[in-house]
């Protein structure tokens, strides 16, 4: 009788561990209140804007810096971006890069990560063209852009040469780290279950290489974008329209610092939009897939 009580209680004990840990386990449902959103996602970078506004101000009218050739005020700046819209022109120059961008990114996305299944899983590959990839990727990307004028000529095939040059050896190196980082067990079990070759590249190298993988893909669009960028700053023609590189270089060109700043923030503005849009929510996809991510 004692035995089977004893027996009861570790049985009752043990579902109360399960419960417990199915609860830790199980993500809140429903959707997160619009105030909490509000205070946790959209408030702190308006207050981080609002101060660098203020401070961007304050220079100006302590005359902390009152030569506008060298600072323009915020109204300044804000007058320049009105120009452009009222002239149709805004949208076209963040148009121009962020075409180019994307879709270069995409024939990178293409050529690294075959080459990076290669360079991971043959070791004849990784030993003669491993090292190259290591030094592709530490090599300035502003580094290729006379080389593809000069072998392209000034068209947009030059402009997606250097975007491949730059994003190729991330994608492939951030690839080969995340397969490198893949539990043999995981592989050992794919084998036995038949999935070998492409089959088991697609089933079980890739998807358990993914965190390392989509770090490679965040790197390679930031190194995507600066080799655009400094493409359009150096080799500017009207064939190839009017980006935001060549913005910039438009601005140094006419010493209008308004339009340089233009330039800048709309920069900065392309590349955290590509991040909130596309990368932070395959990063929190790929966390809540294995169980990481909680909502606070």
């Amino acid at each position: 009788m004692a035995s089977t009580e004893t027996k009861t209680a570790q049985g009752a004990g043990l579902a109360g561990v399960e419960a417990g840990l199915d609860a830790l386990e199980t993500a809140p449902s429903g959707r997160t209140p619009f105030r909490q959103t509000l205070v946790n996602k959209i408030l702190p970078p308006v207050v981080a804007a609002v101060v660098v506004l203020l401070a961007w101000q304050a220079l100006i009218t302590f005359e902390v810096v009152d030569d506008p050739t060298k600072l323009p005020s915020p109204s300044d700046v804000g007058a320049e971006f009105k120009d452009a819209w009222l002239q149709g022109t805004l949208l076209g120059f963040i148009w121009t890069s962020v075409s180019r961008g994307l879709l270069g990114f995409l024939f990178a996305l293409a050529i690294g990560t075959p080459l990076g299944l290669l360079v991971a899983r043959v070791k004849f590959v990784r030993a003669a063209i491993g090292p190259v990839l290591s030094g592709l990727q530490s090599l300035p990307s502003v580094a290729w852009v006379p080389p593809a004028v000069i072998w392209l000529g000034l068209n947009n095939s030059m402009m997606y040469a250097v975007i491949l040059l730059g994003a190729v050896p991330s994608i492939a190196n951030g690839l080969v780290s995340g397969i490198d980082q893949v539990p043999p067990l995981f592989l050992r079990a794919g084998r036995t279950m038949g999935a070998t070759g492409v089959r088991g590249a697609w089933h079980i190298v890739l998807p358990a290489a993914l965190p390392g993988y989509l770090a490679g893909l965040k790197q390679g669009w930031a190194f995507s974008w600066r080799s655009l960028m400094a493409a359009e700053i150096i080799a500017s023609s009207p064939d190839l329209g009017i980006g935001l590189g060549a913005l910039l270089e438009n601005g140094r060109n006419a010493s209008s610092m308004s339009m340089v700043f233009e330039a800048i923030v709309l920069i900065l503005f392309v590349g955290i939009a590509i991040d909130l849009l596309i990368f932070s929510p395959l990063e929190r996809w790929v966390l809540r897939s294995r169980g990481l991510f909680v909502k606070s």
